[in-house]
């Protein structure tokens, strides 16, 4: 026999892979490494099997050869293979009849249902979670706060509460909705534990989400917000590659979750309740609640928080921040999820800038314009090395009772930076976009901590654009004159042929023009639905900003000529006109890379300080 590797992201080979599981009853599921026993005289597949990070899918031994050791030597391979990737703990979802021969190979059955069973092997794993969330017991803040928190008349004798309960929660992002349930809940028990979904597959990621509960509760104090971990059995982690039906694969994936809940997790807190919310519109979260009513013993359900009649929730959220909206998303999130929102609409501006298409001598969906060193996924990837830090910087803006302070913004900036050129391989990709982006969120959230946001007529609060323009100035007359920056050279290099204004310059000025002109200028077209609103506002940049990318990668007089023909080609725009001035561009390495930064600056700057 000889062991081989398939991959399945090779045509033929995963063709291959798909009929020896399918003459075995069975169906190729997600994997990233699979790895076969060939018959060396016949080619044939004797034994296979893949794995998706730590979890093992897709066994199957071939008839004629399932008394033969050939399973054990495929499971053993993979486990050496998950191990070898960082994997201590490894496991597997199978049928429940194939229990004791897995049990044969050093694995624990960790829960079942009646069409499928999980297990694992290895250090650590169910035991090992089970130990950290028995470290939390106790780990309440005060017991004083709990006849406050519950409404208790000394006088009056009380019920017995259950000593702790438990909602497992994934916050994408932490609403009201959520922070009411949690309120109804610690009313109900002596201590309530918070587990947080660890799964990312979130807008927000787990860091993120777990900060805004942490955050959102802290006036509780009989709440304690553990780690979540990988011990989440969702629709995107359970495999169906063994089940006859797909229309079982939901009931079995939620039976598995809550058996495994039930048989380790509760009783970690010696948790006796689980609360839940209400599920109006969701069938799989409703038939997931009708489960665990059947399944453990007490499930309180908490009726959903309505705002004019409509549920509280997380998608109304995430629409808002696509639509690039802060004021609208602010209304349904407690004030401490508000800096990482801001946070995100940062990165999503950054994105909205690098997916205009197409841009003339800068990167985005099609080309990388004048650029040899970067590309469009090399700009994403560094995009998302920065994110943290406009977090950071988020939360620094929001928490500083006073102007945050000039070294701890830039402090946050240097890690960023740091963290943008390890993604890149050390290509200055958004070194620019990193300070007008983060003085901006820091400006706004501050303004936002502090409580100076204005209203609409209507009660939506948004951040006033006098106010944050004055914010920046301040923050920016902290920033010393700079030295060696591709602008700094920039302005000694004009001296000769004109004046020119520095990122820093134009920072200290509040973004005059920005605020001015270009937003104006943005927000007209967005209320006129044109589909060129972001090719049109670079242009419009591009005839005002003294562009030092430009100076420092050609001279004076090519600035001064790019403003010229950005001016013609709005005056009559076309995507063909575009493509042409592209063209231009890359053949004499232009690149209007402050232009780009501004505009991302004044589609963020839209979503923050828009009203309607």
């Amino acid at each position: 026999m000889e062991l081989i590797q398939l991959n399945p992201s090779i045509p033929r080979q995963r063709r291959r892979i798909e009929q020896f599981l399918d003459d075995n009853g069975l169906r190729l599921d997600d994997v990233d490494y699979y790895a076969a026993l060939v018959d060396e005289t016949t080619d044939e597949i004797v034994a296979g099997g893949g794995l998706k990070g730590g979890v093992i899918k897709c066994v199957a031994v071939a008839d004629g050869h399932k008394g033969e050791t050939v399973a054990n030597q495929i499971v053993s391979h993979l486990i050496a293979h998950a191990n070898a990737d960082g994997h201590q703990c490894v496991k597997l979802f199978t049928k429940p009849q194939n229990q004791k021969m897995f049990e044969s190979m050093s694995f624990r059955l960790l829960a079942e249902a009646p069409k499928a069973i999980l297990m694992e092997t290895g250090i650590g794993g169910i035991k090992r979670y089970s130990e950290e969330l028995e470290s939390e017991k106790g780990k309440v803040k005060s017991e004083e706060s709990n006849s406050k928190l519950h409404h208790l008349n000394p006088s009056t004798p009380q019920p017995i509460m259950p000593q702790s309960g438990i909602i497992i929660m994934n916050c994408n992002p932490f609403t009201l909705g959520h922070r009411y349930l949690i309120e109804q809940a610690a009313q109900q028990v002596q201590t309530l534990y918070i587990l947080v979904v660890r799964e990312d597959c979130s807008m927000f990621g787990y860091d993120e989400r777990k900060a805004m509960i942490v955050r959102g509760v802290a006036h509780i104090n009989n709440v304690v917000v553990c780690d979540g971990s990988e011990y989440s059995i969702s629709a995107t982690t359970f495999p169906t590659y063994f089940l006859k039906s797909l229309s079982d694969a939901s009931d079995t994936q939620m039976t598995l979750d809550i058996d495994l809940y039930r048989r380790h997790i509760a009783p970690a807190l010696d948790a006796t309740v689980r609360f839940v919310g209400t599920e109006p519109d969701d069938p799989l979260t409703r038939r997931y609640n009708e489960l665990m009513k059947s399944m453990l013993p007490d499930v309180r359900e908490v009726a959903r928080l309505q705002q004019s009649g409509v549920a509280v929730s997380a998608s109304r959220v995430r629409k808002a921040i696509v639509e690039n909206h802060l004021a609208l998303a602010a209304r349904l999130v407690p004030p401490t999820t508000v800096p990482y929102i801001a946070a995100h609409l940062a990165t999503r501006a950054l994105k909205a800038e690098l997916n205009t298409t197409p841009k003339p001598g800068l990167v985005d969906t099609h080309d990388s314009g004048a650029h040899r060193d970067m590309d469009h996924a090399l700009m994403m990837r560094s995009i998302r090395a920065m994110h943290p830090y406009f977090v950071r910087l988020a939360t620094l803006g929001y928490d500083s009772p006073k102007l945050p302070a000039h070294d701890d913004i830039v402090s946050i900036g240097l890690e960023a930076e740091k963290a943008m050129f390890k993604s890149t391989g050390g290509v200055n990709t958004y070194k620019g976009a990193l300070f007008s982006m983060g003085l901006a969120l820091t400006a706004a959230t501050y303004i936002i901590g502090r409580g100076k946001v204005a209203t609409t007529t209507h009660g939506k609060e948004y951040v006033p654009g006098d106010l944050l323009s004055a914010i920046i100035i301040q923050l920016a007359n902290g920033f010393p004159d700079t030295r060696g920056t591709h602008g700094s050279q920039a302005k000694q290099a004009a001296q000769a042929g004109g004046s020119l204004k520095s990122a820093l310059d134009n920072a200290r000025e509040g973004y005059s023009q920005l605020f001015g002109e270009w937003l104006p200028f943005y927000e007209t077209r967005i209320k006129g639905d044109d589909s060129y609103v972001k090719h049109k506002t670079l242009l419009r940049i591009m005839c005002d900003l003294d562009d030092t990318n430009i100076v420092y990668r050609t001279d004076y007089d090519t600035m001064l000529n790019v403003k010229t023909l950005a001016r013609h080609l709005l005056e009559d725009f076309s995507e063909a006109g575009i493509d042409d001035l592209n063209r231009d561009f890359v053949s004499r390495n232009i690149s209007p890379g402050g232009s780009a930064d501004m505009l991302a600056l004044v589609v963020f700057l839209f979503g923050i300080t828009r009203k309607d």
